[in-house]
């Protein structure tokens, strides 16, 4: 890199995006930042706004902005507070931009972003699990680059031969399985919610711990990746890996099968994304296969998680059907770390919805924010009825 490249963090105080400010800290002489964005946890935001000497830290909750305000006193840092304030955050003129806001609130800030033209790293899926179709096409009007974070699409993203797509015959997502990977339903219906978000191999927050638990992670992974790499559902395979050192594979018509490995650190496939088209260090384990010694590999059981079930039969739908199955989950999963469902329950929430919410075609964001609201309602109506 020739210059600092300027970057903004939406979701600063989150896992992916600590890990982010923690890659940007080592590296003063290749970033700069432009703006932070948080949700509610002040202290956090202004600590690494303070740190990195940020321009700009904005916070979406509009009530905390007095603390936030407080807190960068005589800094020179600016501070914002408000869903509009987020947006315009990501508007700024960074070069690089970390897509970390969890859940349908990051795509209005996502898709800034994209409209600008910058290189977007995205770690939040729902962007294309909601608004896949109208995303990408975005990306490509505008010329945007757009370099998956999880470390799933990352891994496929460094072997997959964009230039040789139809001698891809499939593309291969691993899983760890969760923390449930071998409980049987009697088990699940009884875990609590600090059982759910204690994954064996990644240290995540609790959403998509639950989400990884539930394997409603693996689900919305696949329904991204059949947007990022223009992949039909039935090129997809999912497999069950435990150790989480194979991140995913691509398989092609010779035989060939092209995996990425690493340990399970999610600083290596931010790492890749920052400094993508170069490689810069970062600070993860080594891997060291011959300590690991085994690697395993079992199908996913349909049974114990019908997540997987659910996302595939969302994306055959097309539509609507996918944004109204992530907002579901979404309220879902609230409702389970709030203590008011159980676990299997999370699944059953969302395929009520799904079947209760009538589906359409998207033509705009406006379509796919209103029908993440109505499916909002529908679910937050069952859990109601069943409180």
């Amino acid at each position: 890199m020739s210059a600092r490249r300027g970057v903004t963090i939406l979701g600063s105080t989150g896992s992916i995006g600590c890990n982010t400010v923690d890659l940007v800290e080592r590296r003063p002489d290749l970033y700069r930042v432009e703006a932070l964005v948080a949700n509610s946890r002040v202290d956090i935001l202004a600590e690494q706004a303070r740190k990195l000497e940020a321009k700009l830290a904005v916070v979406a909750d509009e009530s905390a902005y007095p603390a936030l305000k407080e807190a960068l006193a005589g800094t020179g840092i600016e501070a914002a507070a408000g869903a509009r304030a987020v947006v315009e955050a990501a508007e700024r003129p960074a070069d690089w931009v970390m897509a970390a806001i969890v859940g349908a609130a990051g795509l209005a800030p996502t898709l800034a972003a994209v409209r600008r033209g910058a290189v977007v790293g995205l770690a939040n899926k729902e962007c294309l699990v909601c608004a896949g179709q109208l995303m990408m096409a975005e990306v490509q009007k505008h010329k945007s680059t757009l370099l998956p974070v999880d470390s799933e699409h990352s891994a496929i993203f460094q072997v997959f031969e964009f230039d040789q797509h139809d001698r891809i015959e499939k593309i291969i997502l691993t899983a760890s399985g969760g923390p449930f990977r071998a409980k049987d339903r009697d088990f699940m219906k009884d875990v609590t919610p600090e059982q759910a978000v204690a994954h064996p191999n990644w240290s995540m927050g609790a959403k998509i711990s639950v989400d990884s638990a539930s394997m409603f992670n693996k689900g919305l992974e696949l329904i991204e990746a059949h947007h990022l790499f223009d992949m039909p559902e039935d090129k997809i395979d999912i497999v069950v890996h435990p150790q989480s050192v194979i991140h995913s594979l691509v398989a092609y018509v010779d035989g060939s099968v092209l995996a990425q490995l690493g340990s399970p650190d999610m600083r290596t496939p931010i790492a890749y994304a920052l400094g993508w088209p170069n490689r810069i260090e970062a600070p993860a384990p080594r891997l060291d296969l011959a300590t690991i010694a085994t690697l395993t590999f079992e199908a996913p059981d349909p049974v114990r998680f019908p997540s997987l079930r659910l996302a595939r039969e969302a994306l055959r739908a097309g539509g609507s059907a996918a944004a109204v199955l992530n907002a579901a989950n979404e309220v879902a999963v609230a409702a389970f770390l709030d203590r008011r469902i159980g676990f299997l329950d999370i699944a059953a929430v969302v395929e009520r919805t799904v079947e209760g919410v009538n589906h359409c075609e998207l033509t705009s964001i406006d379509d796919v924010l209103a029908k993440d609201g109505e499916a909002r309602r529908f679910a937050s109506s069952i859990l109601g009825r069943t409180s």
